[in-house]
């Protein structure tokens, strides 16, 4: 079982070797979160890594007042969002203003759902979501983080966090359901 306490001690007395256990227990959640805001594969790659080098650098500063994997997903969010902002010339959108008339995509679902299974397709859709909406719905559900810690990791408050799940899952849910019942005909 990983033991977060041991493992921080250990690192910060310099042992390698507790920084690899570290990363192996991470390493997916980091890319999780960082492929949520980041589209490019080898932009992804320099983030993760930068992300770690972050984390090595600034462990002595986690003071265990939340869990590690709070305060490890709030480092590569921000990473991430600061990559985006300076390398990408990209405005990060909260809520883009024609949420309404969002286009998923024009790909025949029966044709995407033959290809793949039912999560590979609700996994392009998600990918297809606003960055915000991508991101809080990948921490919730599946990364498991509690609203609570969402709000630790990106800085939103409670309320807005569950606005933007309430809408992610929304615009998931009626696209799925129109695809379902093109293919029930």
């Amino acid at each position: 079982m990983f033991n977060e306490k041991e493992v921080v001690t250990r690192i910060l007395k310099g042992d390698m070797r507790a920084f690899e256990l570290l990363v192996k227990q991470y390493e997916r959640l980091v890319f999780h979160v960082t492929s949520r805001i980041i589209k490019d594969e080898d932009d992804i790659a320099d983030i993760c890594q930068e992300v770690f080098i972050k984390i090595h650098k600034g462990l002595f500063r986690f003071n265990f007042q939340s869990k590690l994997s709070t305060w490890v997903a709030q480092v590569t969010y921000f990473t991430a969002i600061n990559y985006l902002k300076k390398y990408k010339n990209k405005q990060v959108d909260s809520y883009p203003d024609d949420i309404e008339n969002y286009h998923f995509t024009n790909d025949n679902p029966e044709q995407l759902l033959t290809k793949k299974e039912v999560a590979n397709y609700v996994e392009q859709l998600i990918l297809q979501l606003p960055e915000t909406y991508r991101t809080v719905i990948t921490l919730y559900h599946l990364n498991e983080f509690s609203l609570e810690e969402i709000g630790e990791i990106t800085g939103m408050p409670e309320g807005t966090i569950k606005s933007y799940l309430f809408r992610a899952r929304k615009l998931l849910k009626e696209k799925v359901e129109v695809y379902l019942k093109k293919d029930m005909v």
